[in-house]
């Protein structure tokens, strides 16, 4: 099941994709799809549901965020070890964890809006996790069973504020629309393995990132057990898996970064594309 929420930002309605692949309005039967619900049983709730006797939402309607009322957005740093390679890092013994503002979160084909002076704004294409169950100290054979579902992320970061700004790496990953997130919440039971998931992410046509989730050095599973012995993960909050090779900061011999009016687009295996317009503040592209 791939579930969606649409319409304008912060006014977003939920929304489910039908056998035809066709959005159908879910208010009717839930408020949205957020933490609250998806802990009311509403995944299992949606499969009783004759899907196609739920109205239609208009084509050409805005997709948000693909979840609702984020509690948080825990990031996972240097999961693959090329990626930390390219950066010149010691690949992590331990998962190494830092916090991501929500008020990054943007749907998946809204403008990435450069911060003001940004010159060194990048990419980062990652399998998000969206907890639908309760998880404090939970083993690892038993934690995806607190999953809901899963979703594409691009965890973009201005590198100057996040590198050389003093402190840690929040400075560089909080900014307006750097958490799009979507475009759909997949169903556990629909993605399957999160441990198999092809990840590619392009800008203006040009492949910077293509990789799969079995190279992550940290598995959802130990991901989520891990993380648990240091927060409650509650329904809706979000975990970022960490992103492969190939973003901007790493290339050789001159790092690229993203300008306005350039075209990023992401996408994963069952989990949709992304498609970004870069602007710069002010919404100029």
């Amino acid at each position: 099941m791939k579930l969606a929420r649409y319409g304008a930002a912060g006014r977003e309605r939920p929304t489910v994709l039908d056998g035809a692949g066709r959005l159908r309005d879910l208010s009717g039967l839930v408020a949205d799809v957020d933490g609250a619900s998806l802990s009311d049983g509403l995944i299992e709730r949606l499969k009783g549901v004759d899907l196609s006797t739920l109205p239609l939402v208009d084509e050409g309607e805005r997709l948000g965020p693909c979840v609702g009322r984020v509690g948080k957005i825990v990031a996972v740093g240097l999961n693959y070890a090329e990626h930390a390679r390219e950066g010149g890092r010691d690949i992590p013994q331990e998962p190494l964890l830092f916090m991501k503002a929500t008020s990054s979160i943007s749907g998946p084909d809204d403008p990435i809006v450069l911060p003001r002076g940004s010159e060194k704004t990048d990419w980062e294409v990652e399998l998000a996790v969206v907890i639908g169950r309760t998880a404090r100290y939970v083993e690892e054979d038993a934690a995806l069973g607190h999953v809901a579902g899963y979703a594409l992320f691009n965890d973009l970061s201005e590198r100057d504020h996040q590198l050389n700004r003093g402190g840690q790496w929040t400075k560089g990953k909080g900014h307006d629309s750097f958490g799009p997130l979507g475009p759909w919440l997949v169903t556990a039971d629909e993605l399957g393995d999160p441990g198999d998931i092809d990840l590619w992410l392009e800008v203006d046509g040009e492949r910077h990132q293509a990789a799969n989730t079995s190279d992550m050095i940290f598995c959802v599973a130990r991901l989520v057990s891990y993380i648990s012995t240091y927060m409650t993960l509650d329904p809706g909050d979000v975990i970022i898996t960490g992103t492969p090779s190939g973003v901007g900061n790493g290339i050789r011999p001159e790092p690229k970064f993203l300008r306005a009016g350039q075209t990023v687009r992401l996408g994963g295996t069952r989990l949709g594309i992304q498609t970004h317009t870069v602007v710069a503040e002010g919404g100029v592209a």
